[in-house]
């Protein structure tokens, strides 16, 4: 039930508006001062405050000045007689949301109140959800223990709360993203909105008109006026992705966007001021494209106030398994009434840290995902592993079982039986299945069985 505060100095008005308000569903408090409602407001929870203008002592406008510095989101409506109407649009440009003339008809005074409290509401839902967003894009949920991690971690924990430009390199599916997203809601422009362009999934022109914006009959098509990206970001973060795709022709105007913090939309002649951090992502070296010819150089040192290039999971192996819990609990949440997964072998473990991962953190966690949905049991094992993955040779044979001095065939012969005792394993010692994973016949393996003496 939402709880209202009447402030008037009359005696019968707070009495007869707590009656039509009980009436409606809603509680209600009265005060007969500004003080007195200042000292509710301190020690109740209210939805709603309802104040008349003139007041002896503190005045209506007087309190709600007093209340924004309170809770700068709570409804006031202000209740005036015809006389001080003048009264009440200083009210509403000190934040009041809106006015009602004495005497007024009930209904029309509920009305005012449902839309106040409904918007109120919206606010704080809002309010929940970028509490929330924020906790998902903070530092702690950039995963990772490797040296190169931590130094990331370090850059763009100190870049945050500044307004300085910034440029992510690194390979598809990295995380370049979700970095651009914790450098936003860690800064000073996180209450307002992250408005993300991919540069490469649009046509030139089509491309302008998304960040310019474009007056009504611009262009074929041009039926309404729209505000562009660059206008929408307006006191918040614009997140350029793929800015390495970004065709010469625009990289001129971004770069005077940059210098001047005005844009004109397409077919426009109006300089329109614009104020935004500007976040950008490229999997291509920039510098590299700055030699060829691709990139401007002046853009791109605009751009590359701070960077940071993040590596290729392939790189920093000891993350993997950091991230594989974390996906294993993100998606058991997820998934929790068709799964029980809740761990990973250690031996699944070893195979994804071998593996290459092309895709990077983002095939990693599709995988993950397909495992704790495939997966029967309440652990992920070898046998649960796309059937790439497990055939995949590691990147680096492990040698240590190998004596030192060792010939070439005796050498040779170690790794075939180390690689036919991976394969063993990972088939659960189904022969067909471990000869499919090294390629060769059943008959072969058998052989190769009693060679090592593993057919025991």
């Amino acid at each position: 039930m939402e709880n209202i505060l009447i402030v008037d100095d009359e005696k019968n008005y707070p009495m007869i508006i707590g009656e039509l308000l009980q009436e409606e569903g809603y509680s209600s408090l009265t005060a007969s001062s500004g003080m007195e409602a200042l000292d509710i407001l301190n020690n109740e929870l209210v939805d709603l405050v309802l104040t008349d203008v003139k007041m002896p002592g503190m005045s209506g406008i007087q309190l709600l000045e007093k209340i924004k510095e309170i809770n700068p989101d709570i409804p006031v409506v202000i209740m005036t007689a015809y006389g001080s109407v003048e009264k009440a649009v200083e009210a509403m440009h000190k934040g009041a949301y809106t006015f009602i003339l004495k005497p007024f008809e009930n209904q029309a005074l509920i009305a005012h109140i449902a839309k106040a409290i409904s918007v109120y509401r919206i606010v704080q839902e809002n309010s929940i959800l970028r509490d929330a967003i924020s906790s998902r894009y903070s530092f702690d949920n950039i995963i990772g223990k490797s040296k190169p991690m931590q130094e990331i971690y370090e850059t763009i924990k100190k870049v945050a709360p500044s307004d300085a430009s910034f440029l992510i390199e690194g390979e598809s599916g990295t995380g370049k993203e979700l970095v651009a997203k914790s450098i936003h809601y860690n800064s000073q422009r996180k209450n307002k909105s992250l408005v993300a362009v991919n540069c490469s999934a649009f046509a030139e022109t089509l491309l302008e008109s998304e960040l310019f914006g474009h007056e009504k009959g611009a262009f074929t098509g041009a039926t309404a006026l729209k505000k562009g990206r660059f206008e929408i970001s307006d006191k918040g973060t614009l997140f350029l992705d793929e800015i390495g795709e970004l065709p010469v022709p625009l990289q001129v105007k971004l770069l005077r966007v940059l210098q001047e913090k005005t844009i004109e939309r397409v077919g426009g002649t109006v300089s329109i001021p614009v104020d935004f951090r500007l976040i950008a992502a490229t999997n291509k070296n920039l510098e590299e494209e700055v030699k060829k010819g691709r990139f401007r150089e002046d853009l791109y040192y605009r751009l590359n106030v701070v960077k940071t290039i993040i590596p290729p999971l392939r790189d920093r192996a000891e993350d993997i398994p950091l991230l594989i819990k974390h996906f294993i609990d993100k998606y058991t949440n997820v998934q929790r009434s068709v799964s029980k997964v809740s761990k990973i072998s250690p031996e699944a473990v070893k195979i994804l840290c071998d593996y290459q991962w092309k895709g990077n953190v983002r095939e990693l966690e599709n995988m993950i995902e397909r495992c704790v949905i495939l997966c029967s049991s309440d652990i992920i094992t070898p046998s649960d592993l796309p059937l790439q993955i497990r055939q995949a040779i590691p990147s680096t044979l492990n040698l240590d079982g190998i004596p030192e001095g060792a010939g070439l065939a005796e050498t040779l012969a170690a790794v075939e039986k180390r690689m036919i005792q991976r394969a063993m394993k990972l088939s659960g010692n189904v022969q067909t299945k471990a000869a499919q994973i090294l390629g060769i016949g059943k008959s072969g393996l058998n052989q190769k069985l009693k060679k090592f003496n593993l057919d025991k």
